[in-house]
């Protein structure tokens, strides 16, 4: 089975992590009705608060996060596979894990990835985010295998890092996932040439569902859900409500795409530059 079709859930997470997880469980179900063998939700779908300690304050353990053990029954009872684009998970040393979980139709984990670039700028004087004071970075990449085939990890902020996703596709990803909380600001710069930059590049589809909107921690993100093909070609796409897209996925598409243009494997290492004269 090459052919799978998928769901983006773009959410709104607020404060209130019971009221989040029943947000994202409600678009899920509606997703899974809609005959989505995959159902991916945004970064940080079940809290998003910007004050000072919260995020430590708000999460727990894996092992005793409500969310997840929500969504693990929820994937079991609905028979789909679904990946929670990430959720703080306590990591130790008073700092989380932002952790992507991807969830078998039995309700089993079977991969998790912990975003390993950390947002850290300063947009403006009224934009300044310091992720990792709250977060640990990962140190591994990830690829899990679906019944359609390899599906790569990665979360927001790694979109800027090409050589992540050229090791993804090398190591095999046929589809490959980022979640998002992208502020407004950088979005509408740069949402959409960095995750068609990333399918062109790697000759994979790319799924990145997405926060949007005003939050009630302040913050503005940009939304626009996007589900790409490898030529590039943009699928589906939301606006910036909480909803969800759909699209059906080919994955013979991917070695159509990859034969036409080989670029993994014309890819050369290089000499440093010789010094100045």
């Amino acid at each position: 089975m090459s052919q799978i079709k998928v769901a983006c859930v773009q959410m709104r997470s607020g404060t209130d992590v019971a009221r989040n997880i029943a947000d994202a469980s409600a678009l899920i179900r509606q997703a899974a009705g809609q005959g989505a063998g995959l159902v991916a939700t945004p970064e940080m779908t079940t809290l998003l608060d910007r004050k000072p300690g919260a995020v430590w304050e708000k999460s727990t353990t894996e092992d005793a996060d409500p969310g997840l053990k929500a969504f693990r029954a929820l994937a079991k009872d609905l028979g789909i596979s679904l990946l929670i684009g990430s959720i703080a998970v306590r990591a130790g040393q008073n700092k989380c894990a932002n952790r992507s979980f991807l969830i078998g139709p039995d309700g089993k984990v079977i991969a998790s990835y912990d975003k390993i670039h950390m947002f850290d700028v300063q947009l403006n004087a009224g934009n300044v985010y310091r992720e990792s004071d709250s977060f640990a970075a990962g140190d591994r990449t990830v690829i899990a295998q679906l019944p359609a085939g390899p599906l790569g990890l990665t979360v927001c902020y790694d979109v800027r890092f090409p050589d992540l996703y050229r090791q993804l596709a090398v190591g095999g990803a046929k589809i490959i996932a980022v979640p998002a909380a992208f502020t407004r600001i950088t979005g509408e710069a740069h949402w959409h040439i960095l995750l068609r930059s990333r399918a062109i590049e790697t000759g994979c589809f790319i799924i990145a569902p997405a926060q949007g909107g005003k939050h009630e921690d302040g913050r503005e993100t940009f939304g626009h859900s996007l589900i790409i093909d490898p030529w590039g070609e943009i699928l589906a796409e939301a606006g910036t409500e909480p909803g969800l897209i759909t699209a059906t996925l080919d994955l013979a598409r991917v070695d159509e795409v990859r034969g036409k243009i080989p670029s993994l494997q014309h890819a050369r290492k290089l000499n440093p530059s010789a010094p100045p004269r």
